[in-house]
């Protein structure tokens, strides 16, 4: 059967299996609102825990709801944290937002430079330039949130890096998020608040050159659409072109990203909203510097191991309808669909080791194919009400996910060496032979309520549990082994439970316990369900207003990481899962404005990341890619009068501090200090110019280590001109 049939056969089977569970959770949601006793209560303080509303006239005083645009640096709601529309001092964990000002004011292109405004996160690595990944609180993650769902269940990355044309706001929740997202990773989660349509005609243009032949064209349109009541759409759009200081022989890296989304709302109760993003990416694929005698060499951040034909070419698709309905002012349903699926192919050159006294690079060559699919339902019932005294929001949920991955991989081990200090190109394609095929399917269902308890006297609780049930079958066929393995059985319990206390009204303090569950993709001798990897965190922290408009927070933490796989010690083709991992630390983050027209954003932080138990690495060693201390500034002003009135200027700082490249601590890559500043002038509010540099002092450092053969240098000073136009 040609691929997009079979892939198209696998969807549609997923989507009827999810149809059954969608009916099931709609039939006890329903029987859930008219079986609770609600006490009707009068319209809720703007301070109290609220539902979500979807505003899109765009007119009007600037209200700030979960979702929606952020005035200035500084955000006040999420629902990121409890899925329902709540004030971040109410939430007892640590929770920092992006807006999308700070994204414009720092012409931000990748994700990975958003995310340094917050404490505790680094880059990752981009996984050889195909991908985004980073490190919360000193673990590694490699998915992300879209508007609230998972990435596909299957895919240990995205297949795409991320585009941020339609982004609203990026958040960050800190520490493990299983109880309302089921699988994840301890460290946090990262998720991407889309921009909404407005019925307000509006609209903006970008048009961008920078160093080293980057190009970029970016916009959005809203409108009300004719003929409908209550019927907007959007259209975010961007392309771009960026050849990237490398030598990568005259190649460059492509990507084009569009994304229609829809708000309607046929009724004064009922809002359905649609949002689908497509991205397509062609770009080399570059696994960066290598390490050699303990460092990696910055002598020459443009030095390329690979060939010029080594390239990566991928797409990303991604669905989501919402529907909700007030049943009245207490209670609203709601049900969310997901669909997402692609693929990707490589083909590459990649180090495998050094010889001759370590003056040659070793190389194989390699093919990947690889294709998924996944659909994901969420069918949730908020409810206010009061019990025994007390105010209570409820959020009660069934989440049913669906996913598989099909991977097929060739390489020839016998490719031609390049030097390690002046790499030629030059060598062909050789024969591949067949090495590896990959095949999983994860099928979950999840159960989850919430509880956010006012309890008077400037208490609140939070309490939460979530329970997942389901199988997994991942299959890797390799040459010598082709016995087909059982399916396995998932499951998990994650509670959470969080108290929050306010003395007075401009300060809030905090205490939580969270935990994390991730199923095991690894393949573990004579063990069929081998345990699943877990998290718990323990947190304490505050939020204080400094001013109206100047929010600084401050956490401390300690997060356990259990179930680690590692390599078998006695059998190379299986893992083991002995391991146990530990970070804790503290920090503080910045956002608002310090004075009319001054804004600022940033955060800092203090953290030990270290193995506290495995059977292959040496206890006591440092986590991969977490430095001690970090710490990032951005602040701009705005002139307020005079002949400089419409100028804008910004700078900022962004400090690393050593990290360790692999969990034997065989090599670290040094600390840095990355100086930023930016220019922009407003002719009115229709048109700005503006002129961003990155690096100032044109230092040569290593963003992110990911492995010895493979480590990510950050670019030299990099100047980036932007016009934009608005309606």
């Amino acid at each position: 059967m040609p691929q997009g049939r079979s892939d198209r056969a696998v969807i549609a089977n997923v989507c009827r299996t999810r149809s059954t569970n969608t009916r099931l959770g709609l039939a006890i949601t329903l029987i859930l609102a008219s079986t609770t006793v609600v006490q009707a209560q009068p319209n809720p303080a703007q301070d109290e825990v609220t539902l979500s509303e979807l505003s899109v006239t765009g007119t009007g005083p600037a209200v700030e709801r979960a979702g929606g645009p952020v005035v200035g640096y500084r955000a006040t709601r999420s629902a990121t944290a409890t899925r329902t529309d709540t004030p971040l001092r109410d939430t007892p964990q640590s929770v920092q937002v992006v807006p999308r000002e700070v994204l414009v004011d720092q012409q931000d292109i990748r994700l990975g430079d958003a995310l340094q405004n917050v404490s505790s996160v680094q880059p990752g690595g981009t996984i050889q330039g195909r991908s985004d990944s980073f490190i919360i609180r000193g673990f590694k993650t490699q998915i992300y949130a879209i508007d609230g769902v998972l990435l596909s269940p299957t895919n240990t990355f995205s297949s795409v890096t991320r585009d941020l044309a339609d982004v609203e706001r990026i958040e960050v929740l800190k520490g493990p998020a299983s109880v309302l997202y089921g699988r994840g990773d301890p460290g946090g989660l990262i998720n991407i608040v889309t921009r909404q349509p407005t019925l307000e005609p509006s609209g903006d243009i970008s048009l961008q050159g920078g160093s080293f032949g980057f190009r970029r064209v970016q916009g959005s349109v809203s409108s009300a659409i004719a003929g409908v009541d209550g019927l907007a759409g959007r259209v975010s759009f961007a392309g771009q072109s960026d050849p990237t200081f490398r030598n990568f022989g005259g190649r460059d890296n492509s990507r084009t990203f569009v994304a229609p989304a829809f708000t309607w709302n046929p009724s004064p109760d009922t809002r359905v909203s649609f949002l689908g993003e497509f991205t397509r990416v062609d770009t080399q694929y570059d696994e960066g510097l290598i390490a050699r005698n303990g460092r990696v060499p910055l002598d020459n951040i443009a030095r390329f191991y690979g060939e010029p034909f080594s390239r990566y070419n991928s797409n990303a698709n991604f669905g989501l309808l919402k529907v909700e309905h007030d049943l009245n002012e207490n209670i609203t349903l709601r049900e969310v669909l997901n669909v997402q699926w692609g693929a990707f192919a490589l083909l590459a050159t990649r180090a495998t080791g050094l010889t001759n006294r370590n003056t040659l690079v070793s190389r194989r060559e390699a093919t990947v194919n690889s294709t998924y699919a996944a659909v994901d339902s969420q069918t949730e019932m908020v409810a206010k009400f009061d019990l025994l005294g007390f105010k209570h929001t409820v959020l009660a949920g069934i989440e049913y996910t669906n996913g598989y991955r099909h991977a097929y991989q060739t390489e020839s081990r016998n490719y031609p060496s390049v030097s390690f200090q002046n790499p030629v190109f030059g060598a062909g394609l050789v024969g591949l032979q067949f090495q590896s095929e990959l095949k999983q399917k994860n099928e979950l269902n999840g159960l989850y309520v919430q509880d956010q308890i006012d309890l008077g006297l400037g208490f609140q609780v939070l309490l939460g549990v979530r329970y997942d049930t389901g199988t997994q079958y991942y299959f890797n066929r390799l040459p010598a082994s082709r016995t087909i393995p059982p399916d396995q059985q998932l499951s998990g319990t994650s509670p959470r439970v969080g108290l929050i206390y306010r003395p007075f009204d401009p300060l809030t303090f905090y205490v939580s316990y969270s935990t994390s569950f991730k199923p095991q993709i690894a393949n573990v001798l004579n063990v069929t369900n081998p345990a699943p990897e877990t998290g718990d965190q323990y947190e304490i922290g505050s939020r204080l207003d400094l001013t109206p408009d100047l929010t600084l927070s401050a956490a401390a933490f300690r997060i356990t990481r259990n179930n680690v796989a590692a390599n078998d010690p006695t059998n190379s083709l299986y893992s083991v899962i002995t391991g146990q991992q530990r970070s804790e630390g503290v920090e503080a983050d910045l956002a608002g404005q310090i004075l009319p027209g001054w804004k600022v954003i940033g955060g800092i932080s203090f953290l030990d990341a270290r193995i506290t138990k495995d059977q292959v690495f040496p206890v006591g060693n440092r986590l991969v890619g977490a430095p001690a201390f970090s710490g990032s500034i951005w602040s701009t002003y705005q002139f307020q009068e005079g002949f400089l009135l419409g100028w804008n200027i910004g700078a900022g700082i962004t400090y690393v501090g050593r990290r360790t490249g692999d969990l034997n601590n065989s090599y670290s890559v040094g600390g840095y200090a990355r100086l930023d500043a930016a220019v922009f002038y407003d002719f009115n509010e229709h048109a700005r110019f503006s002129i961003n540099a990155r690096n100032l002092t044109d230092r040569r450092y290593i963003e992110q280590p990911f492995n010895q053969w493979n480590n990510a240098p950050g670019a030299p000073l990099s100047v980036l001109a932007t016009i934009t136009a608005r309606m």
